[in-house]
């Protein structure tokens, strides 16, 4: 680690240096460069098509001897210069559309997730073990794509369900396993990805957390009509705050007052919780986000209260239970956040991405923030927020590493999400020298528009290793400017 961190340093002096403003592309939704560098995943406008490109590096001739001549020619200012459309490929139905702002990638296999869906419904028919209040997506099909030639090897559809596609929000990736949070029948499913490109059932844990437990209560109880029982990992939940509550006393009259305050009182808002989100934390652990059905359908989940829970799969039982406002599981998160990131990554350049368990500027950042905080429980509360956390939403650019550079975080991060545009171009600043400006990004047109114009918002797709980058600006009403950031 501490080799290929100094390597990175070269990165210092090896930087995007040169812009080419609103380049010639196709009118595509560009999404990501996966974190291997070998694909631009991008959709067509309609939401209809993927289409995938190749990164390569400008190369481009002169004639005559002003070969260091500062324009570059018609030629090299293309986008089909920097990358190579390999194929086009359907995967929306008529009905359907492509979730542009989900994709997940396999490194190893070189496999991309993608997820397409028909359109949302506000009415959710009343449906048996489904939530009320949840909505509705009649069909949601995960689609397993070979990058390398746009082949689709296999599909998983949910019917009448609710999966948080935004962000790639309801689904996380671990290894060669995938967790899909159904909002709507709360079920977490488990899927593993083949070798060969099959989406194989592993368990659902919701309703039921053994293999065989429907089968049991099946033989052995008898269910009358109407009759509602609690879903298995509800039970679990209860059964685990119930006990840890029971050990806290040990004086039996002092046990039972401790009871009625701390879990009886409040029996009823841990029935009502459902879960919200999902991650894996190995390969035998969930960490699970509970939360109250108003949370998920005003999506403010800052503003509502929300619990944590650590699920053993193999064991079937709640391990671990903490409050949203819990110091515990901050100081948790601050001391050992890649613990919690580290599960969705596979490439090798993502093992470097700034956290303030990682990086001492990072750290600073967050000691800032929380000495500014007036309020220090909804500090906490805002933090561990970003829990569960979602899968690949961080680039492993070496320009985002807080070791080498500062900029402001405002305007541009590894996050990916959608920015403000400013007037004036994002600066990086050298960290070994504070004050040497090592490179600027600007999005939008080369030259600067008034403040009247309406609010513009801006994205950025950096190459994992390449001092290349994209930044797409997109303005109401205006064509959307495409810029290509690399080094000459």
């Amino acid at each position: 680690m501490v080799q290929v961190n100094s390597v990175r340093q070269f990165y210092e002096n090896f930087v995007p240096s040169c812009t080419i403003y609103d380049i010639d592309c196709p009118d595509n939704s560009f999404r990501k460069i996966t974190d291997d560098g070998k694909y631009l995943i991008s959709f067509s406008r309609n939401h209809q098509e993927l289409i995938v490109y190749r990164p390569t590096w400008l190369s481009f001739s002169y004639k005559g001897e002003d070969c260091d001549s500062d324009a570059l020619s018609q030629r090299a200012k293309r986008f089909d210069s920097f990358f190579i459309h390999l194929y086009t490929v359907s995967l929306a139905t008529s009905n359907e559309f492509i979730c542009k702002e989900f994709f997940l990638y396999l490194e190893g296999l070189e496999f991309g997730i993608f997820a397409t869906s028909t359109a949302l419904s506000h009415e959710a028919p009343a449906t048996e073990g489904a939530v009320n209040g949840v909505q509705c997506i009649e069909r949601i099909v995960f689609h397993l794509v070979r990058l390398e030639d746009g082949f689709v090897l296999d599909e998983k559809v949910f019917c009448n369900d609710f999966v948080n596609l935004n962000h790639s929000m309801g689904v996380f990736l671990h290894e060669d396993l995938l967790c899909i949070m159904s909002l709507r029948y709360q079920a977490i499913h488990i899927v593993q990805i083949t070798d060969s490109g099959n989406l194989v059932d592993v368990r659902i844990v919701g309703t039921f957390c053994h293999e065989d437990d429907e089968l049991f209560i099946g033989s052995h109880i008898q269910v009358t009509e109407g009759q509602i029982f609690l879903s298995g990992i509800k039970q679990r939940l209860l059964s685990y705050i119930f006990r840890k509550h029971w050990s806290e006393e040990t004086d039996q009259t002092l046990r039972i007052q401790h009871l009625k305050k701390k879990f009886y009182f409040h029996f009823q808002d841990y029935i009502d919780l459902i879960m919200w989100k999902v991650q894996f934390l190995d390969r035998h652990h969930l960490l699970i986000k509970f939360g109250s059905v108003d949370g998920v359908v005003s999506r403010t989940t800052e503003q509502h209260p929300s619990f944590f829970a650590v699920y053993n799969i193999e064991k079937a039982e709640i391990i671990s239970f903490f409050q949203n406002s819990t110091e515990e599981l901050y100081y948790l998160y601050e001391q050992f956040c890649d613990h919690f990131t580290a599960s969705s990554r596979s490439s090798l350049h993502a093992n470097f991405i700034s956290s303030h368990s990682n990086n001492i500027y990072a750290f600073d950042q967050l000691c800032v923030i929380k000495n500014r905080a007036s309020n220090f429980l909804q500090f906490v509360k805002k933090m561990v927020s970003s829990l569960p956390y979602t899968c690949q939403s961080q680039s492993p650019s070496p320009y985002f590493d807080l070791s080498l550079f500062r900029y402001d975080e405002k305007l541009i991060s590894a996050t990916d999400r959608h920015r403000y545009s400013t007037e004036h171009p994002i600066k990086f600043i050298s960290r070994r020298q504070p004050h040497i400006l090592k490179f600027k990004i600007k999005p939008g047109s080369e030259a600067s528009g008034s403040d009247a114009r309406p609010k513009r918002i801006s994205s950025f797709l950096f190459h994992p290793y390449l001092p290349l980058a994209i930044s797409i600006q997109q303005t109401f009403m205006q064509p959307t400017v495409v810029n290509i950031h690399f080094r000459r």
